[in-house]
């Protein structure tokens, strides 16, 4: 009789990924690394286990909302003062911080548990071309 394969934290091998954003859409990147991040692309994937991998995102400046979203959306947070609902359109916010949007987005396909925070510890998000993450040797992902 076999036995199920268990997979372990510490016996996880990590590969790094780099993923271009540019003119594709935000959220096909963002669940892309999302599945890279919780390691649902291997053989050996386990939903109890942190076997994913690192994800290196470029271009977020450069991903494209389709549609009306960019002037329908928002992004709304509470300051946690009576009446502090803030909001800010997604038009503005691609401008200024397309990283944070990048990061809401894959942050909403990660599961709310301890495993998906420590996934998130694993995406790097740049807004233009380049990285500082030469010496991991990342690869390419074609999706």
């Amino acid at each position: 009789m076999s036995t199920t394969y268990m997979p372990k934290a510490e016996t996880v091998e990590r590969k790094w990924y780099i993923l271009d954003a540019a003119g594709k859409p935000l959220g096909r990147v963002a669940a892309q690394a999302a599945t890279l991040l919780r390691g649902k692309h291997k053989p050996t994937f386990a939903p109890h286990c942190d076997c994913g991998d690192h994800v290196i995102i470029i271009n977020c400046s450069k991903a494209v909302l389709t549609g009306n979203k960019l002037q329908k959306k928002f992004y709304r947070w509470h300051t946690g003062y009576i009446g502090h609902l803030r909001s800010i359109q997604y038009d503005k916010l691609m401008k200024t911080r397309p990283e944070k949007a990048m990061e809401l987005a894959v942050n909403g396909m990660l599961p709310d548990t301890t495993l998906g925070r420590k996934a998130l510890t694993r995406l790097r998000l740049y807004a233009g071309a380049e990285h500082k993450n030469a010496a991991q040797k990342p690869e390419n992902f074609e999706f």
